[in-house]
């Protein structure tokens, strides 16, 4: 599962240089996370930076993109090995 940033967030900025993947990005109101791009941290750390530097705690798993451990390795793998 990727993550999402809820409308709780208070763009403080601190998500989006924690992120190894570049998921994060400023939307039009408040920060993003692309799903095609967010591996939870899988490959890199062992848990979702993101929430951990958080200070509102409002980066919840996005329960419209399930994705498996084994799913979000593969992801990893697609987004560091050079075409």
């Amino acid at each position: 599962m990727s993550l999402i940033i809820t409308d709780e967030c208070i763009n403080c900025d601190v998500c989006e240089p924690e992120c190894p993947n570049e998921a994060i990005s400023q939307g039009a109101e408040i920060y993003e996370i692309d799903p095609s791009k967010c591996t939870e941290c899988v490959g890199h750390f062992d848990e979702p930076q993101c929430q951990q530097v958080c200070p509102v705690d409002c980066i919840p798993l996005d329960k419209d993109n399930v994705e498996t451990k084994d799913q979000l390795m593969a992801k990893y793998i697609r987004l560091t090995t050079a075409p």
